[in-house]
C-alpha cells in the first residue's frame, strides 16, 4: 500500500511538472507544451519519430551523437548537422524517410570541411544573436523555434502563429550582421494536420 502511494505521488509530481513548462525533457521538442499549437497528442507523435529517429542513426554511428541534430514538425523532418561525405548525408536522408509517419524530409545536413575556429564561433554568435533577438520582439513566440547556423547560413524551424509572425522571424534573422543567407522552415498553424482547439 505504502509502495502504491509513492508512486500515485511521483506520478502526480511528474505530470504537474510538466503543464506549462518548457518539454524538452519529457518530449524531447524543447518547445512549451502550453505554447505550442500542435495538440498534445501531435507533439508526442512528434517527439515518438524524432526519438525513433535519432537512435536509428545513433545504430549506424556513434559519431553522429553530437553531428546530426533532427527536429519532427507535424511528421515533418529536418535534418541539420555535419558529415564526411556525400553518402553519409544520402544514408541518413534515407534513415529519416523509414521513419514511421514521416510526411517530408529536408535534410540541410553539410559535407565537414577543415575545422575553422573563428567560423564556428561567428556562427555560435548570429544563432544567439537571433535567438534573444526573437525573445526581445513581443510579436514572436520564440519558444516555438530552433536555430541552426552553419558558415553565415542561418537555418530556423519551427511554427508560426500568423504569416506576419513568419515575416518577423525571417527579417529579424536578416538584419543580424554578417549573414549571408536564411532557409527558413517555418510552417504555419493553419498548416497542421490537428490543432490545438
Amino acid at each position: 500500500m505504502k509502495i502504491k502511494f509513492i508512486i500515485i505521488v511521483l506520478f502526480g509530481v511528474i505530470l504537474s511538472g510538466c503543464i506549462g513548462v518548457s518539454s524538452k525533457g519529457i518530449f524531447g521538442t524543447g518547445v512549451s507544451v502550453a505554447l505550442d499549437p500542435r495538440t498534445v497528442g501531435t507533439q508526442i507523435d512528434d517527439s515518438i519519430m524524432q526519438k525513433n529517429l535519432t537512435a536509428r542513426i545513433l545504430v549506424r554511428d556513434k559519431k553522429y551523437f553530437l553531428a546530426i541534430k533532427s527536429k519532427v514538425l507535424d511528421g515533418r523532418i529536418f535534418l541539420t548537422g555535419k558529415v564526411d561525405n556525400p553518402e553519409e548525408k544520402l544514408q541518413l536522408t534515407k534513415l529519416a524517410w523509414e521513419t514511421k509517419g514521416a510526411r517530408s524530409v529536408r535534410n540541410d545536413i553539410k559535407i565537414k570541411e577543415e575545422f575553422n575556429f573563428k567560423q564556428s564561433a561567428k556562427d555560435i554568435l548570429i544563432t544567439s544573436q537571433l535567438r534573444t533577438a526573437l525573445i526581445l520582439n513581443k510579436n514572436i513566440k520564440a519558444t516555438n523555434y530552433q536555430i541552426d547556423t552553419f558558415k553565415k547560413k542561418i537555418y530556423v524551424y519551427g511554427i508560426a502563429m500568423t504569416l506576419d509572425e513568419k515575416d518577423l522571424v525571417i527579417s529579424e534573422a536578416k538584419e543580424i550582421l554578417d549573414v549571408e543567407n536564411v532557409i527558413a522552415s517555418i510552417m504555419l498553424v493553419e498548416d497542421l494536420r490537428i490543432q490545438k482547439e
